[in-house]
């Protein structure tokens, strides 16, 4: 049985829990929005997107407190996260690859002129040099 303190303890938790998932919730959708270019709309989505929905999770497994709720919650949680950056990496190089410039104000943009569009490749990709002979003839010209 459980005293009262353990009661508010875990009421405060939850609350916290709670505020905290949606603000982050919050922001990723307000950066959606105000964020100039794709790639920073992107992060934001991801990045807060994740944090936030793993807090929400985080608050009703707290709030139930049940082992069938848990899992499910630590499953849904552990699909975020493994999903998410994914996703926004491969939707990030897809609009690159079709000639989506960065905002001006981003800085460098470090692909310039290195990015091959036929091959899909990086110039000096660091992994071509050291395993080249491991490379099967005419595979260079594959989309991979």
């Amino acid at each position: 049985m459980m005293t009262e303190l353990a009661h508010v303890i875990i009421a405060m938790l939850q609350v916290v829990c709670i505020v905290l998932g949606s603000f982050l919730c919050l922001s990723a959708a307000v950066g959606i929005l105000r964020f100039p270019d794709v790639y920073a709309r992107m992060h934001a989505a991801s990045k807060a997107g994740t944090l936030g929905l793993g807090f929400l999770f985080l608050a009703s497994t707290v709030h139930f407190g049940n082992l069938e709720i848990t899992i499910r919650a630590a499953v849904g949680v552990l699909f975020f996260v493994l999903t998410a950056p994914i996703s926004a990496h491969l939707l990030a190089r897809a609009a690159y690859w079709a000639g989506v410039k960065p905002w001006e104000g981003a800085g460098v943009d470090q692909l310039s002129g290195r990015y091959h569009k036929e091959t899909h490749r990086l110039d000096g990709y660091p992994f071509e040099k050291r395993y080249a002979k491991h490379i099967p003839k005419g595979s260079e010209n594959l989309d991979t």
